[in-house]
């Protein structure tokens, strides 16, 4: 099946917000959701600054848009106060009602997730086209079995229809409506739960129409299953470079969907440098508390803008031996905490032995830990 070049969308550019592009020769993007409500922001300055930071550190580590749901107004007002003050560009998600996508674009929001089947008229989706004209803002198709016209949601259930075709079929209905209208800052989503019915959606639009693609797999489940089948549909889409943006939706944080997201495009090659952070499972062996030092340093690891490899191993067995080519390394080894550099042995750090209390040894032992790694990280 031979697949078409998606041509180019732009989107943000208002304001504080970045511009950036999807689709064309442009990096597959990352983007998360939002998982709580925001109306709790027009009153509450606290509030909003914990979103502007939450929204930093997501930034930090590889994404690259936001959304958030607007289901009333008070939701649709909150967030033009949010994109006023972060350069993030964010998406509205907006159902039923045409007027919160109005709202929404009377700030700096970058890209409303539409479908013109639920907003009620050709003429109310064409108001919302026009105000995206006038803000240089995107339009997102959103399909998903629950949008499925009743046409074709019958023929499903008779199955006389594939469910992977009805929404591929839907979102192109779709897109001609935004066709007519002369509007061509589209991108569309087909998102099933089933790995297989993603792909075969995905590749059948994209053999057809020159849209970018946002690709996720909807209702993945918890963090386990969600990025098994994010994987799976991720890498056999953008093998075939099909896939301009991708979501990794998981029953858990947005920070852990980014992460998700951002470790998928590398190993598919679709995105280059920063940090690779290795780490070994634990054994019997253990000499160093693993899972607690990558919790404690992960997302400042994938925040810095180096092109290195980072492993954090347990025991001197999968320390400087396997972690050899890691440009900094850390591991335990009896009574001590080693940090390496391609193998070699930098530090080697012991507790006070005049501590005598246990875990005052030991806190002292990864404060010391922390600070010499630091140091090494910092050098690279």
């Amino acid at each position: 099946m031979e697949f078409l070049k998606t041509r180019t969308v732009s989107l943000g550019g208002s304001g504080k917000t970045k511009r950036i592009e999807i689709g064309g020769d442009s990096p597959v993007s990352i983007q998360t959701m939002w998982k709580e409500g925001i109306t709790n922001v027009k009153n509450d300055k606290n509030a909003l600054i914990s979103i502007l930071d939450r929204i930093e550190e997501l930034s930090s580590v590889g994404c690259d848009l936001v959304r958030f749901a607007v289901p009333d107004m008070e939701s649709a007002e909150s967030l033009c106060m949010i994109a006023k003050n972060t350069s993030m560009p964010l998406v509205a998600d907006i159902h039923f009602d045409y007027k919160l996508a109005l709202k929404c674009l009377e700030g700096n929001v970058a890209k409303i997730r539409i479908n013109p089947g639920n907003i009620g008229s050709v003429e109310r989706t064409k108001l919302v086209v026009e105000a995206c004209k006038d803000k240089g803002a995107a339009i997102r198709i959103g399909v998903n079995s629950g949008s499925l016209p009743k046409e074709f949601a019958d023929k499903v259930v008779c199955g006389k229809m594939k469910r992977a075709e009805a929404l591929a079929l839907t979102a192109s209905r779709e897109a001609e409506i935004f066709n007519d209208l002369d509007f061509k800052n589209v991108v569309v989503s087909m998102k099933a739960s089933s790995v297989q019915e993603t792909i075969d959606a995905n590749e059948y639009f994209a053999s057809r129409f020159d849209i970018p693609l946002h690709v996720g797999v909807t209702e993945a489940g918890p963090i386990i299953s969600g990025v098994v089948k994010s994987t799976l549909a991720f890498s056999h889409l953008l093998n075939e470079n099909i896939g301009s943006t991708i979501r990794v939706s998981l029953s858990d944080t947005p920070l852990n969907e980014v992460i998700a997201g951002r470790e998928i495009l590398h190993e598919c090659g679709k995105r280059k440098g920063g940090v690779t952070l290795i780490s070994c499972p634990r054994c019997g062996r253990l000499g160093f508390d693993v899972h607690s030092f990558v919790n404690k340093w992960q997302t400042e690891l994938l925040s810095l803008d180096k092109n290195i490899t980072v492993a954090v191993m347990g025991c001197v067995v999968n320390g400087p031996g396997e972690g050899k080519h890691a440009d900094l390394g850390i591991c335990g080894a009896g009574d001590y905490i080693l940090i390496f550099k391609k193998g070699q042995i930098v530090h080697k750090i012991c507790a006070d032995e005049s501590i005598k209390d246990v875990e005052s040894r030991l806190n002292k032992l990864k404060e010391d830990a922390d600070n010499s790694f630091r140091r090494e990280l910092m050098s690279l």
